[in-house]
């Protein structure tokens, strides 16, 4: 039976001609699903259904999500990732290992994120969750804040330019937070199958997306969190430099602090889109 199924290009050149036309008439792709992004049920028999393929370096795993949900696409992941991904659909199926590309939901994010190298040598990246009030509305939010100063790459000057290099990429300095920022296209958070992947910048080479902070195992986000993400379909994102912020362990603390942070002119920051290409 035909599905309902959105193939993109880029998904079509990974998987090949043959098998993107099997998925859409229905040979190998399921009726039922779980959205890889929102975790609820979807039909690709009966409404929109996007095919998103999660390439690591060995593996694929080939995702379903509904499309208004997330767009079909391909995502750069790890290996790691992917193959805890196919662990956990194993378990929650009893099916045997699928093979390449592998049909499935992959990997799914936090409070507070175990910290993430972000240079040799240099500090690392810690990130917390929380929703965040802007202009009488929730917003989902991740604030990225280094365990010490960030020098800029190939320096060996004491001065920590975080925030400069992040303004370069197109963040922009918050005096307060009055109103959301403007959104960074070509950034994008990744959030699958209930759980916090990466933030991803754009790609270098063959225009993907490559992740410029990754969990290192798929973080756990709140309901509230995961609903106001699909609501918006994007995520706030604000950065500060080492100290600023601190390990704050309510939300209304935490909001104390980014707005005690953005009035010492140290806090920058963009809309990313969720899940973005």
């Amino acid at each position: 039976m035909p599905r309902m199924l959105d193939v993109s290009d880029a998904v079509r050149a990974e998987i090949g001609d043959e098998e993107a036309d099997r998925l859409l008439a229905g040979e190998n792709a399921p009726g039922s699903y779980d959205c890889t992004s929102c975790r609820t049920p979807g039909d690709s028999a009966q409404e929109r259904t996007s095919t998103v393929l999660f390439v690591g370096d060995e593996t694929a795993v080939l995702a379903f999500a509904h499309s208004t949900c997330l767009p079909s696409q391909v995502v750069q992941v790890t290996e790691e990732q992917l193959r805890g991904a196919v662990r956990s659909i194993n378990a929650d199926t009893g099916a045997p290992a699928p093979g390449v590309p592998a049909q499935g939901t992959p990997p799914q994010s936090p409070e507070r994120t175990a910290p993430q190298q972000a240079a040799p040598e240099q500090a690392v990246l810690g990130v917390t969750s929380g929703l965040v009030l802007v202009a009488g509305e929730l917003h989902p939010a991740l604030v990225v804040e280094p365990t010490g100063p960030i020098v800029r790459p190939g320096s060996n000057g004491p001065d920590d330019e975080f925030l400069t290099l992040l303004t370069e990429q197109g963040y922009v300095p918050m005096a307060d937070l009055a109103s959301v920022p403007p959104v960074l296209h070509g950034w994008s958070v990744l959030l699958a199958m209930g759980q916090l992947h990466a933030v991803l910048q754009p790609g270098t080479e063959d225009g993907r997306p490559a992740a410029w902070w990754q969990a290192h195992q798929p973080l756990q986000v709140t309901d509230g969190w995961r609903a106001a993400a699909n609501k918006h379909q994007q995520v706030l994102m604000f950065a500060a430099p080492v100290g600023a912020i601190g390990r704050q362990p309510r939300e209304d603390l935490l909001r104390n602090a980014l707005d005690k942070a953005a009035a010492q002119g140290r806090l920058v920051a963009a809309t990313l889109p969720l899940a973005g290409t």
